[in-house]
């Protein structure tokens, strides 16, 4: 025993001297701590970075400004690099600020067009949704949209929305009835009818400026690198800290973002804040990987939105046990807007893999089969996105098929029959989304105003199939 013990004595000793070995530096510790709460810093930021990267993209690449209003004068293409924007609507975005004081929006009754619109605040909480499927019920709106602490009496006539930021937006689609240029010519004159103003100005209101911004490669991807950092300065800087998130105050702090300080990294704190993102990156696309809550059981088709965000949005983000940052993180990493009645007006469905468990290969072909009698009262549509950016796919002619299409050809059950690849099928082509043989892609369903078939699954959606 003695002998085993003399033996054990140096290989102790050994141990101890690698464990003290590998112990990180005072530096190696800083510079990780950096990198730890720069990952944590894009998971919390996630939905405000990405209404951010939207607000400067209207005010560096188009002449809208706040409170006004930018729109689509045509279906979107490619050039609209939102994330996963439906191609099949007309756009209409207003970006609001009341640090001046309550801004008016006048939502118009749904004569002659309606529109599906959804109100949300800086982190994308939603605060109301407007139009047929809205509050008004299509009957038309006037949203007073008050600064966080207003306590002023609200005029008669008003809703009043208030959000806990002075930035707010909102996100108004003009439905088609198809994409003939008459119809699209009518849609857009129906958003028109969307009025902003100031409070201040109800007496003698201005006209509302209109921007469109159809040319415009509005890029609003996120940007895993440091300037992800400075978008998430900027929200610090202009927006009042939420007792929710006072947490993050001294996480954020030490990564250079301090409120009424310049952020201004050095090289170091920059290398730093480029890795993190990268972790992030990494950690939330693995997570998207993984998968989303299926739809249907052992189904391909899942719901991009996960219960607890859900659960959490429904209660203003006011739970005192939980809060849901990380299904935050990852929804906003792919997604924008947020629904107050998710399931009224729209709701969606995503595939990242076809029947047999693959992820999408732009090179490859596949078929989606729409089962006769889909349970909607305006449309479905199928649309395919970059599945790097979870944005439309780049210098593509189009990104999606929808039941608005009169040109759609269908099979002898009133099924549709939508392909998906580099080509389309021979006698095909109306049926057919081009893909990127570059490109891994994804598919997302929508459906637009569904009825109660869709939700208790009698009708069902089938997988979609790689074709030989």
């Amino acid at each position: 025993m003695k002998m085993l013990l003399i033996l054990a004595i140096p290989l102790v000793a050994a141990i101890s001297q690698g464990s003290f070995a590998q112990t990180p530096t005072p530096d190696q510790l800083a510079q990780r701590t950096l990198e730890r709460r720069a990952v944590e810093a894009v998971n919390w930021g996630m939905s405000a970075v990405n209404y951010d990267l939207m607000l400067q993209e209207m005010l560096k690449k188009t002449s809208g400004k706040v409170n006004q209003v930018i729109y689509w004068s045509r279906p979107l293409d490619w050039h609209n690099q939102t994330l996963t924007p439906n191609p099949d609507a007309i756009y209409f975005m207003a970006f609001f600020n009341t640090r001046e004081g309550p801004i008016v929006v006048e939502v118009p009754p749904a004569e002659g067009g309606s529109l599906n619109a959804n109100f949300v605040d800086v982190w994308q909480i939603p605060l109301e949704d407007a139009g047929l499927y809205g509050i008004d019920k299509g009957a038309g709106i006037k949203f007073l949209i008050l600064p966080p602490g207003y306590s002023d009496a609200v005029p008669a006539g008003y809703t009043a929305l208030r959000p806990a930021t002075f930035g707010s937006y909102a996100l108004l689609r003009s439905n088609l009835a198809s994409h003939g240029s008459a119809d699209v010519t009518r849609s857009v004159a129906y958003g028109k009818r969307v009025k902003v103003y100031p409070l201040s100005q109800a007496a003698n209101r201005p006209a509302t400026t209109f921007t469109d911004a159809a040319d415009v490669v509005f890029d609003s991807t996120i940007r895993y690198d440091a300037s992800f950092f400075t978008s998430l300065d900027r929200i610090v800087q202009s927006e009042p800290w939420l007792p929710r998130d006072r947490a993050m105050i001294d996480p954020l702090r030490s990564i250079g973002i301090e409120k009424g300080k310049p952020f201004n990294p050095d090289a170091k704190t920059k290398a730093a804040l480029e890795a993190g993102a990268r972790e992030a990156q990494a950690w939330l696309e693995a997570k998207y990987d993984a998968g989303l809550p299926p739809f249907y059981e052992n189904s391909k088709w899942t719901v991009p939105a996960l219960p607890e965000l859900l659960a959490a949005v429904q209660k203003d983000f006011n739970d005192p046990d939980k809060y849901p940052v990380d299904a935050r993180g990852l929804t906003y990493s792919f997604a924008y807007i947020g629904i107050k009645r998710l399931g009224a007006g729209q709701f969606y469905l995503i595939s990242i893999k076809d029947k047999d468990g693959n992820a999408f290969d732009g090179g490859k072909s596949y078929r989606l089969t729409v089962p006769a009698n889909a349970p909607v009262e305006q449309y479905w549509s199928a649309t395919v996105y970059d599945r790097a950016t979870h944005a439309l796919v780049r210098d593509l002619p189009r990104a999606s098929r929808s039941s608005q299409i009169p040109e759609m050809q269908k099979n002898a059950d009133d099924s549709v029959d939508v392909y998906f690849g580099p080509q389309a099928p021979a006698g095909k082509d109306s049926n057919w989304v081009p893909t990127d043989p570059k490109r891994g892609f994804e598919v997302m369903f929508r459906a637009y105003a569904p009825t109660k078939a869709f939700f208790d699954k009698s009708w069902k959606l089938s997988d979609i199939e790689k074709m030989n």
